[in-house]
């Protein structure tokens, strides 16, 4: 990659097209982790092999850079926030939300 490359790459990272891209990789992310139950803080703490591991689960091309999941937890947060007592926002896919948060192992 040439420096005038490198240039242009950068951008379009700043420009709005890669900002609307960025929001529906986003919005597609949330929807698919919210309706497994995995919130924002569970997001934050996962490695991120796991995350690319799930956005792969997700038919979603894992994100370059952290801004994109930045945006999901901010939108898993509204989400939450919104659905908090309504009885209707179910989440039809919460039994696999252990296939990519694990419980804390119990001492016995």
């Amino acid at each position: 990659m040439t420096i005038g490359e490198f240039g242009a790459n950068d951008r379009y990272a700043h420009s709005d097209v890669a900002e609307r891209s960025r929001r529906e990789k986003a919005v597609a992310l949330a929807r698919y982790l919210w309706d497994r139950g995995i919130d924002s803080g569970e997001l934050a703490t996962m490695p991120a092999a796991t995350r690319r591991k799930l956005a792969r689960a997700a038919d979603i091309n894992p994100p370059s850079t952290d801004e994109t999941w930045t945006v999901v937890a901010g939108l898993l947060d509204e989400k939450d926030a919104w659905a908090a007592g309504r009885a209707e926002e179910t989440r039809p896919h919460r039994d696999e939300k252990i296939l990519w948060v694990k419980p804390p192992v119990r001492p016995w």
